[in-house]
């Protein structure tokens, strides 16, 4: 018979074995923990007790092409606060009352995901200084507030070059997926348009940093390291500060003038100015514009939708980059050197012009600008007087002959594709051919048909053609200097420490369309012809350059006529190529060709003259 001593016995045996088995298992663990895994955990535990944040580096300055401004920073004083303060309502209402910021946007602040952890949330950037000492002097109420040096953009010109230098702002989440520069974070401030986006790279610099010692519920104890951040390179633009400012000015101008005429609603428009040899873009203005210091510190909701409502005309579009337009007729310049090269003109081609143009049948009858008609005329004679019955035999035999011989040239002229310029949001235009209307109409086979008006429409720069103001004026380039389409750039050169030249853009060639001497010496007399005696003649008289030039008045449905000019000057030895458009500004002779003048004389040291005319033509 078993005892109860025995039965204890063989309990305390297995109570035994399960206590060897734990304690086996857990020095196991411990010898896991403490000797196989022992570093990993101490740094877990460093990690525990450390925090770290980065400190923003100063951005490159942003100069022109002699070493003046466009783009500085400026010290400032910037009110932060950890983002726990928000617990304290009280503190914060009162803070909102120094910093004259309202308690809906501190807590916006205060809550959003766009910042490190533990890094300070920027409430207020830029405030007086003497709000600075009343925070300082009554630090006790505001626990955790501080005011420190930060620094933000200055612009010396104010809105001047705008677009071409564009704003920062905090990265996107777009940015930080895709193109943001390597170490970039939430929360950083890149540059999000113009050259402040193409080079951000470049300007940024490199960040410091700062380590925390902390407390288990993430509190800082102390500040155990830090390391300064690197400035950023300066970068020095093609664009000269003076022309800027004068050819802004001259769109200003120009914009008035159409007032003055009577086209009231003009209230947008663009111009280019470039160097012929180089494609270096000297000034490049867009109307409206708009002021870049509003981003700094970031801006509002309601002063983005301002920006970008519909009855303030897009001010932070960039016109001459970002906007098509019909190139009315200052595209005969670019017809006419087709047909030279193509062999289907000479110069001393002759067409009648009876002012109402019956080539394709009286059914299809198209007006002449001048409604009595030309007469007969040559080729030079057609620019100069930009008559559109000429341009519509022209186009009739581009369209009767084998290919599509003029949209092949106006390719290779630099239409119908981006150029590549150094800044985002360039848009590539249109050349219209059977091939895109065809699948431009692909749910109404009745319009895909390509037909000889068409080809007609487009001799005179109308009908489904589309180009850049940037676009034209580097096809004017080309047309001066032999058919070479140079690619547009805004960046001269990327500065080192010592203030020199550490990379410097070189010119590269877009292509090619090898004009003859002989188009390109009488595409020079005719587009002198313009300026002197012909549809320009008004808005250049008694101007000591020669300059050849071509206006247009380009018919947009709906809206009124937009002015056009294109030209480049000295016409003998060409240096700069310019090109104005007025969004319904009326006439390219009276409205276009004044603003080109006006920049003109600036860029020769000329002193300017305003002239009304009442050029007027297509």
């Amino acid at each position: 018979m078993t005892t109860f001593r025995q039965l204890l016995k063989g309990r305390f045996a297995v109570l035994g074995v399960v206590v060897l088995v734990a304690l086996g298992s857990l020095t196991a663990r411990l010898w896991q923990m403490q000797v196989l895994s022992g570093s990993v955990f101490a740094a877990a535990a460093q990690g525990n007790s450390t925090r770290e944040v980065s400190l923003p580096a100063a951005r490159g300055r942003i100069l022109d092409v002699k070493g003046r401004p466009l783009v500085t920073n400026r010290a400032v004083m910037a009110v932060t606060a950890p983002a726990t303060i928000s617990q304290d309502t009280t503190m914060v209402a009162h803070l909102s009352s120094v910093i004259s910021v309202p308690v809906t946007e501190i807590l916006a602040r205060l809550a959003s995901y766009k910042a490190e952890r533990l890094a300070p949330r920027v409430l207020k950037v830029d405030v007086p200084m003497q709000t600075a000492a009343y925070l300082s002097e009554h630090s006790a109420d505001f626990p955790g507030v501080t005011v420190e040096e930060s620094a933000v953009r200055v612009y010396p010109g104010g809105s001047l070059a705008a677009h071409v230098l564009g704003y920062t702002g905090e990265i996107s989440e777009s940015q930080l997926a895709s193109a943001a520069p390597l170490g970039a974070k939430v929360g950083d401030i890149v540059g999000k348009s113009g050259v402040e986006a193409s080079y951000d790279n470049v300007l940024q610099g490199e960040k410091g940093f700062r380590r925390f010692e902390v407390d288990n519920m993430g509190h800082v104890r102390s500040v155990l390291a830090e390391g300064a951040p690197r400035a950023g390179q300066d970068i020095r633009l093609t664009i000269d500060k003076d022309v800027q400012a004068v050819t802004e000015q001259a769109l200003a101008d120009a914009v008035a003038e159409a007032h003055r005429q009577g086209f009231t609603k003009a209230k947008g428009g663009a111009a280019v100015v470039l160097d012929v040899k180089t494609g270096a873009v000297v000034a490049m203005a867009s109307v409206p514009t708009y002021d870049p210091s509003l981003f700094l510190g970031g801006i509002t909701q309601a002063e983005w939708d301002a920006l970008n409502a519909k009855s303030s005309e897009y001010p932070l579009n960039n016109r001459a980059i970002q906007a098509a337009y019909p190139p009315a007729s200052t595209f005969k310049g670019i017809v006419a050197a087709a047909g030279l090269e193509t062999g289907l003109l000479t110069p001393g081609t002759i067409f009648n012009c009876p002012g109402y143009w019956t080539g394709l049948g009286k059914q299809w009858g198209k007006w002449c600008w001048l409604h009595s008609g030309h007469g007969n005329l040559s080729l030079i004679g057609a620019i100069e007087q930009s008559c559109d019955g000429y341009f519509y035999n022209v186009g009739k035999r581009f369209y009767e002959s084998p290919g599509e011989k003029l949209q092949a040239f106006a390719r290779t002229m630099g239409l119908g594709s981006v150029l590549g310029i150094d800044l985002a949001g360039e848009v590539p235009g249109r050349v219209p051919d059977a091939a895109w209307k065809k699948a431009y109409n692909q749910n109404y086979p009745e319009y895909q048909q390509w037909l000889p008006g068409d080809t007609v429409n487009m001799s005179i720069g109308q009908g489904d053609l589309l180009v850049t103001p940037l676009q034209l004026a580097s096809a004017y380039a080309a047309l001066a200097n032999g058919g070479v389409v140079v690619r547009p750039h805004v960046l001269d050169a990327v500065l080192g420490p010592d203030g020199t030249a550490s990379v410097v853009t070189s010119t590269s060639v877009v292509s090619n369309a090898h004009l003859s001497a002989s188009t390109v010496a009488t595409l020079r007399t005719a587009l002198l012809g313009v300026t002197t005696v012909g549809t320009g003649k008004g808005s250049f008289a008694g101007f000591p350059i020669p300059v050849a030039g071509k206006t247009g008045t380009a018919q947009v449905a709906g809206k009124d006529d937009y002015a056009v000019f294109a030209c480049y000057a000295p016409a003998s030895s060409p240096k700069y190529a310019i090109v104005v458009i007025i969004e319904q500004g009326g006439h390219g002779g009276s409205v276009a060709a004044p603003a080109a003048r006006q920049i003109l004389a600036k860029l020769f040291g000329k002193k300017f003259k305003r002239i009304h005319t009442t050029d007027v033509s297509r």
